[in-house]
């Protein structure tokens, strides 16, 4: 099986080599055999079974300019979503047979693969719901608004779970090579519902803290998706990040500077698309209570470190936005006014995306987070006032190099979120409120009074 340097393994193989059996023996004839691709595995009965991975192989065979895929029927609905190919699903070897020897007619396959993008956000949980946390939910907004990293800092019982729990409902509709790219990987690590060809929402990944480095970045002889690929174009969820295994952290960091995750083994090197929005949440310690304005902190500022030294200084700096998350008020929480929902969000949310589409045209750059090197110098640029507010920041705040581009890129988000073109003071002042943890003394016992 062509091209032999290449070691292949797996099941879906059956079914072609069957074929190639019966047509070496002159048991059976394909008229132009060549334009034909075979997929499947074989049960001993003869009944051909579903295998994983169908829509990358389907996208594949078009590109090598195959016209017709002869595959087992659960899977002929997924390989049809590749389009411009004859998928010809098959219960069984003997009717692939009978229809090469004109006994029968294996049917075609076909969908509408646009009409599967409406996306299902019935089950999703609802920004209406949540009580107070304004300067939350605006972070959450600017994250999804640019694509960015975001990081909730507070007390046990303070809605950090809940309110991530939501980002997902104000993330713009997937577009179709999103939603493709999303399948592929779920198809590829087996993960792919039932009699669904194409998912349509963006994917909303919760892993525990327990979870492993293959687990996280995926592995395995024949390396499959992990976690960090399986949130391509959704959101990766990680809560209580310190209680994660540090080797496990550090695996973030590739992924998050590169959109990518490499996975290199003896005979094989994977690289999986890993684009997605991280948000991570936190107490603010071990006890939980270092900012609480209601209880009192029972860790020494040396503990408070402690819990903290296990994230890297490296993953933090690539955290976008820095939030604080303080317990709301019984009032608060009984009001009976409610905010504004998901669907209100979303849609400021889909228009900034808009703009950014529209800036960035022909450059593959889909949105602020994005940006590097020249293009921050292009698109951030900053007038005498506010170069001067990043200045006292950065030298206040002892910003790194990384830090000074994310809050750029964060500010052209905000202004883009107001409509304005140029990066105002207000703009760049908001995006440096949300780098908390670049302060020098945030640490120190001063803070445990609980003042934000």
């Amino acid at each position: 099986m062509a091209p032999a340097y290449i070691r292949k393994e797996g099941s879906s193989f059956d079914l072609p080599i069957a074929i190639g059996i019966l047509i070496a023996t002159d048991q059976l004839r394909i008229k132009d055999v060549d334009n034909y691709g075979f997929i499947g595995e074989l049960s001993l009965d003869g009944e051909i079974k579903p295998v994983c991975g169908v829509l990358p192989m389907a996208l594949k065979a078009k590109e090598s300019s195959l016209d017709i895929l002869v595959l087992p029927v659960e899977n002929s609905r997924e390989a049809a979503v590749a389009g411009n190919l004859k998928i010809l699903p098959a219960n069984n070897l003997m009717e692939v047979i009978n229809h090469f020897k004109g006994v029968q007619t294996l049917p075609v396959c076909s969908v509408d693969a646009l009409s599967l993008l409406t996306p299902d956000s019935s089950g999703l949980p609802d920004f209406s719901d949540v009580r107070g946390q304004g300067q939350v939910k605006r972070a959450l907004e600017v994250a999804a608004s640019g694509s960015h990293n975001l990081m909730m800092i507070g007390p046990p019982g303070s809605g950090k779970t809940m309110l991530a729990r939501r980002l997902p409902s104000i993330l713009p509709s997937l577009t179709y090579d999103e939603a493709v790219e999303i399948t592929m990987i779920h198809s590829v690590a087996g993960l792919l519902p039932p009699g669904i060809p194409l998912i349509a929402n963006r994917p909303f990944r919760n892993p525990l803290s327990n979870i492993t480095p293959a687990g996280m970045a995926g592995g395995g002889k024949s390396p499959k998706p992990g976690e960090i690929s399986l949130a391509h174009n959704g959101v990766l969820f990680l809560d209580e990040l310190p209680e994660f295994n540090r080797e496990v952290l550090d695996m973030l960091r590739q992924p998050l500077e590169d959109g990518v995750v490499t996975i290199s083994r003896l005979a094989s090197c994977v690289a999986y698309p890993s684009k997605f929005t991280a948000v991570f949440a936190a107490n603010p310690c071990k006890c939980g209570y270092f900012l609480s304005q209601d209880k009192t902190c029972t860790c020494t500022p040396t503990e408070i470190k402690s819990y903290f030294g296990k994230i890297s200084g490296p993953l933090l700096d690539r955290i976008d936005l820095n939030v604080e998350v303080s317990t709301p008020s019984f009032d608060t929480l009984n009001s009976e006014s409610r905010g504004e929902s998901s669907c209100q969000i979303r849609a400021r949310v889909e228009s900034t995306r808009l703009i950014q589409k529209k800036r960035y045209a022909g450059q593959r750059i889909f949105s602020n987070s994005q940006l590097e090197g020249k293009l921050i110098e292009q698109y951030c640029k900053l007038d005498s006032s506010s170069k001067s507010l990043l200045r006292s920041a950065y030298s206040r705040m002892g910003l790194s190099a990384r830090a000074h581009s994310r809050i750029l890129k964060v500010a052209r988000t905000i202004a883009d979120m107001d409509s304005s073109e140029v990066i105002r003071d207000g703009h760049l002042a908001e995006a440096i409120s949300y780098r908390n943890f670049d302060r020098r003394n945030w640490f120190t016992g001063e803070r445990r009074s609980g003042m934000v």
